[in-house]
Order: structure tokens, then C-alpha cells, then sequence
């Protein structure tokens, strides 16, 4: 599929404000410059698609290899590499060269591919001595600045540590001191987003008892010039994990689908923040006191969550269609969260923004979306089958269209060369 002129420019700035895992080092080189990419002679396009199965209480991890994007038939995990655990699979987009990590250890083991598309295992780094047990949750929270240098976001142990992906050694952690609060569960943002030399990770709270959302927004800012690192906190509104950045060089912060859903079932408790839209700038890192807006307002009143990165100085809300999916009471919040029934709005970014537009060409899909990046192209996940199947459907030319699906879940999508 060929994207439409609209959207070149903004797969660009996709891929400079969202997809962090190609932050560094985009050139037509495939090797783009690293000899220990394990490329070889062949330029061919690769990717790599990372399979999560559950069964049993247990996970296994498949990477899957493909030279193409596209696929009428579900991808095979016959030949993949099997991962115990979750796997995560990240890096810089066309370097030869994958990280992978999992929930079954603190060890990252670095695959390049060979001239034949294969992977072969090129060195490991533990993070235990930095006080790891196990890697998760999300591909985002591994940060590329470089081939020699790399950071992972840590909410367990409050930390970023800092490695070297090329010689696999630890080099310095930052403390994050304000990320942990009694009582909760912390939840890093999927796609965080990069301006300039900095890395914004938005942070997200819920109890870790019970159902809710806790009412405090964070983000960290990581300057990868300097490797130093703060914490700014804004108490006006919950679960505040998804930003993007507007036309006017502002980040724009907003409450997730799930913190929309559990607003969905409380409508009437005062305890629940309602989903909000908060303004960040990057350059003084300060939260604008005066700007603060209710999702729904934004939206008709719909359950309102999430917000992707959209064409240039614009992004995507996600609303709950209840005209095809009916809420019952009692049912858990992460089951509406994920209900293929969350439609695009699309929003632009500004000061004077008054209200988000439908785009009737994107077919409802599941409220938490990952977006990845292909070239000039832009995809969504979508999860279905109970959460046993995971859709990659095309954002570029706003048509949603399948273009592949594989058992089990996906968190993890890099184009190796």
C-alpha cells in the first residue's frame, strides 16, 4: 500500500515524537555504519514480530521473521526463536540487531541477523547487579541513543540504567526518586515520546488493590545529552499515559482507555478522576497550570481515552461506541478496555481546541493500541479472541486495513533492515 502525500509527513514525525526504539540512526546504510550489525551482504527488507502465547498460567515468547509486512495468512511461529516468559524485543530500527528481554530474567541478549535471515546470538548483559529480577512491561521502555549507549526505564527498582548495546556492559543508573507511591501499581507509557535530545515517558498510577485510578499524573524527562533525569507531578487527573506533541512544540498528556473504562463504571464516584487532557512543555518541563480539559467534552460525552500521535500537530482520541458495545455492571474495566469498540477522533492540538472530529474510515479496534513503525508506514495492534490473537492494521492512509495477524499477544515490532 502507498501512503497518501498526507501522511508521509506525518509517518516523519511519527516516527521522531513516537516510535522511540528508532530515536537514532535512520540511514540507507543497512548496517548504517555499525560493522557488528550482522547484516552482511544482503539488503533485503526484515522484520520481526514478537509473539507472546499464554497457556496455563505460563508464557513463551516466539520472534518471528519476515521480509514483508503484508500477509494474507497468519504469521507461523513454526521456525520462530522461542523466548521463555514475555519477550521484548527492541533496538534501532535497520541496525541488524535485536535486544531481547523477558519477564523470565534480568538478561538481555543481543541477536544480530545473518546474511541468511537467521538469528545468531552475539553477547548478553544482566541487569541484576543493578537490582533486577525480571524485564517488562513494554519495547518503549528500552531507549536507544546510539549503538554504544541505551537506557531502560525500570518502575520497580525506581531507576534508569544506562548500557552500552555494542560491548553489552552496564555503564551508570539514574535514580527516579517520586515514581513510587504507597499503595499502587505504576504503569510506564507505550510510546513515549522524543524531542530533540530528550526522552518524555509518561507515568501512570492505579491502586493496587481493588479498582481505580490513582489521581496524579508524572512524567519523566530524560535528557540522553547530559544523562540526567527528573520527575514533574501534576495532581489534577489519573492515569495519565499516553502524549504527543502539538504544532506548537507542546506536549500534550492524556488519560488512557483503561482510565477512561474505569471512569465508565464509576461514573457517580467522585473518587475517580474523570479522563483529562493536560498541556507539558518540554523546553521548561512544567505542566501549564491553566490548561486542563475533560476528554468528554471533547467527544460528545463518550468515554474518552487514550490519545495516539495523528498527522503533524494532531492525535487521535479514542472513544467507546456503546451503540455496538453495552456496558454491564460489573464488568472489569480492562474488559472494556480492551472491547473492539473504541473509535478514532481525530484531535487538533492547539490552545483553543474545542472538539475532536470522527474518522469514519478507521474501523472501531481495541482501546489500548501500540503503534509501530515500517518504513513510511504506521501500524496499530489491535487484540481479539480474548485477548489470544493480535491484529496489525494500517494507520497511514487511515483505512485500518488487516495487513497481518499472529496467535498470542504483541508488544514488540522492529524493522531490522
Amino acid at each position: 500500500m502507498k501512503p497518501s502525500p498526507f501522511f508521509r509527513t506525518s509517518g516523519r514525525v511519527l516516527a521522531a515524537l513516537a516510535f522511540s526504539f528508532v530515536a537514532a540512526c535512520d540511514n540507507t546504510d543497512p548496517d548504517n555504519g555499525n560493522p557488528d550489525a550482522g547484516t552482511g551482504t544482503n539488503t533485503s527488507p526484515l522484520y520481526a514480530f514478537v509473539a507472546q502465547v499464554s497457556a496455563d498460567s505460563a508464557s513463551t515468547s516466539y520472534i518471528i521473521l519476515t521480509d514483508k509486512v503484508d500477509h494474507t495468512e497468519p504469521l507461523s511461529l513454526a521456525n520462530a526463536t522461542e523466548i521463555n516468559g514475555r519477550a521484548l524485543g527492541s533496538g534501532i530500527e535497520k541496525t541488524g540487531a535485536i535486544f531481547v528481554s523477558s519477564s523470565g530474567s534480568a538478561v538481555v541478549t543481543r541477536y544480530n541477523v545473518t546474511a541468511d535471515n537467521k538469528l545468531e546470538k552475539a553477547g548478553e548483559v544482566s541487569f541484576a547487579g543493578k537490582g533486577l529480577t525480571t524485564i517488562g512491561e513494554y519495547q518503549n521502555q528500552f531507549q536507544f541513543a546510539s549503538d554504544t549507549k541505551a537506557y531502560y526505564f525500570d518502575g520497580r527498582t525506581a531507576q534508569i540504567v544506562i548500557w552500552n548495546p555494542k560491548e553489552m556492559t552496564l555503564t551508570n543508573t539514574l535514580s527516579l526518586p517520586g515514581i513510587t507511591i504507597d499503595g499502587t501499581v505504576l504503569s510506564f507509557a507505550s510510546n513515549p515520546i522524543r524531542v530533540g535530545t530528550k526522552v518524555l515517558m509518561p507515568l501512570a498510577w492505579r491502586p493496587s488493590a481493588g479498582i481505580g485510578i490513582t489521581k496524579k499524573a508524572g512524567i519523566v524527562i530524560l535528557d540522553t545529552a547530559t544523562d540526567t533525569a527528573q520527575v514533574v507531578t501534576d495532581d489534577r487527573c489519573g492515569y495519565v499515559r499516553d502524549g504527543v506533541v502539538g504544532a506548537d512544540g507542546q506536549v500534550y498528556l492524556a488519560t488512557e482507555a483503561y482510565g477512561a473504562a474505569v471512569k465508565r463504571t464509576a461514573q457517580a464516584n467522585p473518587d475517580v478522576p474523570a479522563p483529562c487532557l493536560l498541556k507539558f512543555d518540554p523546553q521548561t518541563a512544567t505542566f501549564d497550570p491553566a490548561f486542563y480539559k475533560e476528554l468528554g467534552t471533547l467527544t460528545n460525552g463518550g468515554a474518552t481515552g487514550s490519545l495516539l500521535q495523528g498527522p503533524a500537530g494532531s492525535g487521535f482520541l479514542r472513544v467507546l461506541d456503546e451503540s455496538t458495545y453495552t456496558v454491564v455492571d460489573g464488568t472489569h474495566p480492562r474488559v472494556i478496555a480492551s472491547a473492539v469498540a473504541w473509535k478514532w477522533w481525530k484531535l487538533d492540538l492547539k490552545a483553543d481546541m474545542t472538539a475532536a472530529t470522527l474518522v469514519d474510515t478507521l474501523p472501531a479496534s481495541t482501546g489500548s493500541s501500540f503503534l509501530f513503525h515500517a518504513g513510511d508506514r504506521t501500524l496499530f495492534t489491535e487484540f481479539t479472541n480474548s485477548s489470544g490473537t493480535t491484529n496489525f492494521r494500517e494507520l497511514t492512509d487511515l483505512s485500518g486495513k488487516l495487513v497481518a495477524t499472529h496467535d498470542g499477544l504483541s508488544f514488540s515490532f522492529l524493522q531490522l533492515r
